[in-house]
């Protein structure tokens, strides 16, 4: 009853009257449920629903939190416009034009809020947030850096930059409005963090810059960082569950992978075979990790 193609709460389908009459016609039968999805339709050979998304954008990053789905687009057009789309089940969307005409890269849920970053827009904000990913307001980011990523911890959402020609490439905030810089190791200066995420009481950044083995920094508060050493690759996501920090490479063979269970060790793992994958986003649920790449 829990399949994702069954009734759900708040969701209705279409009841069909079929006659189970038997052959001597002891049993009779009565109504059945068909799955009725509208605009979507239920493969059930890979268990997954297509959806028509609410307009056609950029879309770059999603979140979950206050009973909806938020997505975020990148290089929307125009920039502000339909730039959001929000779903209450992941099915049925609804586009919100935020009016901070920024390109979204990454977004959040905390603390009751969803927080969105940008890599590129206007002087000094290029953060939005909102209670309930429809009504957006701007925030005042710590620099007009290229804001790849961000996550929610310890009451605090920290936020990743790319290329930023400077050793502060952390931004932090506990309401998405007000953010401050902070320092990252010096040895990583102007480094492409491209995921941050947060676990086991510990933030974890990692890079793309490739030829390096310093692929990795860490802090225990998202304000004070260490550089560690990890494996050489140009990592694009990372995240945490069951225990360990997962970190997913847009190259590298079939060892695309590295996984750590304190953020200080880690250990190369092999993905799929057949070459090489640009392994843009990674997520874990259920006791399952899933990854997806752009190839």
């Amino acid at each position: 009853y829990d399949d994702p193609e069954n009734l759900q709460p708040g969701q209705t389908q279409d009841a069909v009257n079929i006659d189970f009459t038997s052959a001597n016609a002891k049993t009779r039968g009565g109504f059945v449920c068909i799955p009725s999805l509208g605009a979507a339709s239920f493969n059930a050979d890979s268990g997954w629903v297509e959806a028509t998304a609410a307009a056609a954008q950029f879309w770059h990053a999603m979140a979950y939190g206050n009973g909806v789905f938020v997505a975020v687009a990148f290089n929307a057009s125009p920039l502000g416009t339909n730039d959001v789309m929000v779903s209450a089940d992941g099915i049925t969307w609804s586009a919100v034009s935020s009016g901070v005409t920024r390109a979204w890269r990454g977004v959040a849920f905390g603390g009751g809020i969803f927080v969105a970053v940008a890599s590129t827009g206007g002087s000094g904000s290029l953060a939005m947030y909102s209670s309930d990913g429809r009504t957006w307001t701007a925030g005042t980011s710590a620099a007009d850096y290229g804001w790849q990523s961000v996550t929610y911890g310890l009451g605090l959402f920290v936020a990743a930059a790319y290329n930023s020609g400077t050793t502060q490439q952390i931004m932090t905030s506990p309401d998405g409005a007000t953010w401050t810089l902070r320092t990252t190791p010096t040895a990583q200066s102007n480094y492409d963090w491209t995921g941050v995420a947060f676990g086991g009481g510990l933030f974890v950044a990692v890079d793309q810059t490739g030829g390096v083995t310093n692929t990795v920094m860490t802090s225990p508060d998202g304000i004070t960082w260490t550089e560690r050493t990890a494996i050489q690759n140009t990592f694009l996501c990372v995240t945490y569950g069951n225990g360990k920090f997962v970190a997913l490479a847009n190259g590298g063979g079939s060892t695309q992978a590295m996984t750590s269970t304190d953020g200080i060790t880690w250990t190369s793992r092999s993905t799929i075979s057949g070459g090489s994958y640009s392994w843009n986003a990674i997520t874990y649920g259920n006791g399952v990790f899933v990854a997806v790449n752009s190839d």
